[in-house]
């Protein structure tokens, strides 16, 4: 079993010679974050992530959570750990220096929870949703509420949740009871039960404030009759210290597949005291702010699976010995490592070009974050904001079904030995399975994606993406990676098509068009979007090696993982563009009780 290593140097690559992030920082305004700076920072969370919290990732999975009388500990080593986190000023680094944080760019903080996630995924849910918390307060608090709970969630002092789901509604928020009962102080008393809560009860802080979806009396029915209020586990006074409890207890936590270190809690709310947040039945608008920052951190989670899987798989192909390759690399032995074979060769590569590819669409996600987060010109901010609404769905979508995959692969290299929980990699497979339903199910991502933005706009949301691909193109169109760029443009002018079809078919009557086509499209979209990250990769590759460089394994090994994904793994958008454009009536023809 290899021990989790932090693999700054791809992280670099991607950042500095893919992206050029410098570059970026200056035109946002963060003259003060430098190249140096950025490999500090990362350096200093590697070691965090390497020393502290990985060798907790399968404790966490062993002792799980425990819940006794509504209150839950967090497995061995957890609160620890979460100390030193909180010690060490990381919970406030890319927040408003205002409240404490130390205002560095929020896309630095993608690659560090790279490697938080990467190092343990139940550990760093904790941390990681009180951002959330923060993000949506800062955008649609008062004042007096970011005076109040901003500052110690900032720090770490506190931690935040995201309260949505009922028993009985799943993703379908417009049917939710958890009511909301104005008080003659301006607060309101929220009652009901709410599932599924990540980190919704533990002992890593002294409170937990919760941001909590409710009904007014009188609201209207669905997503429009829903509010959001904060509602704290202990009541804090005027003066931010902590008074009582506030009618808010954890009913049960939940017995899971995987991630068994983080509490996923049932939240009973029993008359406890909450305040609104924005406007009244404006509570799932303002939601999405803690909705899409949370599936922006999905995508990074799903794509920290691969990159685990990836080193647990390559060090054991590397030292098994099993049967005799075509090439013979121990000729006088009777077997030879089994990264000889080209089968195996095919899963490692797999997950190495999705996890490498997949960190470059995660850190442009995070630029497009900062420019919609930091630009003064509006033009900018609004083209930002555009970008991250097609890219977020399939950040989060495209990078966790995949994922599901390459850690199976890593499984598989391993054959029995993947099977038997002591070499880690049945925990990797078990834990990323729910980045899949996380924040919307991959098939909701794809209806958002295609149905409620690209089609409801009429396709011009889409046309800023298409735009970026076609400029890339065109500025690559001869020289080093002309191929790739041939297809690429070839897939990007598929992809309009492909849109235009799937419109005209709801249109002209074929009511499931949209439903039958989405999770391909999904995947057909993500396969082209990786194109382009590892087209961008395969010329910072080329110009490194032009240049002159002491690395040269590395670039080659990134052409070489480049030629693998356009080869291997990009042809798969065929089968998706022919599965598009097939007829719903296959799905929908067989009645209900036929099946």
């Amino acid at each position: 079993m290899s021990d989790y290593k932090a693999p700054l140097r791809d992280i670099a690559f991607s950042l500095n010679e893919v992206l050029d992030y410098p570059r970026h920082c200056e035109k946002i305004g963060a003259d003060e974050v430098n190249e140096e700076l950025v490999s500090a920072i990362l350096e200093e969370a590697a070691k965090f992530a390497e020393q502290e919290i990985a060798p907790l990732n399968a404790v966490g999975d062993h002792e799980g959570c425990h819940w006794e009388d509504g209150a839950v500990k967090t497995p061995r080593g957890f609160k620890e750990a979460y100390g030193q986190f909180v010690e060490g000023g990381w919970p406030g680094l890319p927040m408003p220096e205002e409240y404490g944080g130390q205002g560095l760019p929020g896309s630095l903080n993608f690659a560090i929870n790279e490697l938080l996630f990467s190092a343990n995924h139940a550990w760093t849910m904790y941390p990681t949703l009180s951002g959330g918390a923060v993000e949506t307060i800062l955008a649609h608090g008062t004042a007096q509420q970011k005076n109040i709970f901003l500052e110690k969630l900032v720090s770490g002092q506190w931690s935040g949740t995201m309260c949505l789901t009922e028993a009985h509604c799943g993703s379908d928020l417009g049917l939710l009871r958890t009511k909301a009962a104005p008080n003659d102080d301006g607060s309101y008393s929220i009652t009901g039960s709410k599932i599924f809560i990540s980190a919704g009860e533990h002992d890593l802080t002294d409170n937990i404030i919760h941001l909590v979806l409710a009904r007014l009396p009188d609201a209207p029915d669905g997503v429009k009759g829903i509010s959001l209020f904060i509602v704290p586990k202990i009541i804090v006074n005027d003066d931010g210290s902590l008074g009582e409890g506030n009618g808010v207890s954890c009913g049960s936590i939940e017995e899971k597949m995987g991630i068994h270190g983080n509490a996923t809690c049932v939240l009973n709310f029993d008359g406890a005291r909450g305040f609104l947040i924005g406007e009244p039945n404006k509570g799932m608008a303002n939601m999405f702010t803690f909705i899409n920052e949370s599936r922006l951190g999905v995508a990074i989670q799903g794509q920290a699976h691969m990159q685990v899987a990836y080193q647990k798989s390559l060090a054991y192909a590397k030292e098994r010995i099993q049967m005799r390759a075509s090439k013979r690399v121990l000729p006088d032995q009777p077997a030879d490592p089994i990264i000889a074979h080209p089968d195996v060769r095919r899963m490692l590569l797999m997950q190495k070009s999705l996890a490498e590819g997949g960190r470059i669409l995660n850190h442009i996600c995070g630029l497009y974050s900062d420019i919609a987060h930091r630009a003064t010109d509006q033009e900018e901010k609004d083209h930002a904001n555009t970008m991250l609404a097609v890219l977020t769905p399939i950040a989060k979508g495209f990078l966790t079904e995949v994922s599901m995959e390459a850690t199976q692969n890593g499984l598989q290299v391993l054959g029995g030995h993947g099977f038997i929980r002591e070499w880690g990699l049945e925990q990797e497979y078990r834990d990323t399975r729910i980045t899949a339903i996380y924040e919307g199910t991959n098939t909701i991502q794809a209806l958002d994606l295609l149905g409620r933005k690209i089609l409801a706009s009429g396709g011009k949301i889409l046309e800023p993406f298409v735009a970026e691909i076609n400029t890339f193109c065109a500025e690559h169109r001869t020289g080093e990676i002309a191929s790739y760029v041939e297809r690429v443009e070839a897939l990007n002018n598929e992809l309009q098509a492909l849109t235009a079809s799937i419109g005209e078919r709801a249109m002209n009557g074929e009511a499931d068009a949209v439903g039958a086509a989405a999770f391909d499209y999904l995947m057909y979209i993500g396969y082209l979007t990786l194109a382009w990250c590892w087209g961008k990769a395969a010329m910072a590759a080329h110009n490194a090696l032009a240049n002159g460089t002491d690395d040269q394994a590395f670039y080659e090994s990134k052409l070489a993982t480049a030629e693998f994904y356009f080869e291997r793994l990009l042809p798969r958008t065929t089968v998706h563009a022919m599965t598009i454009k097939a007829s719903s009536d296959s799905l929908m023809k067989l009645e209900s009780s036929a099946f």
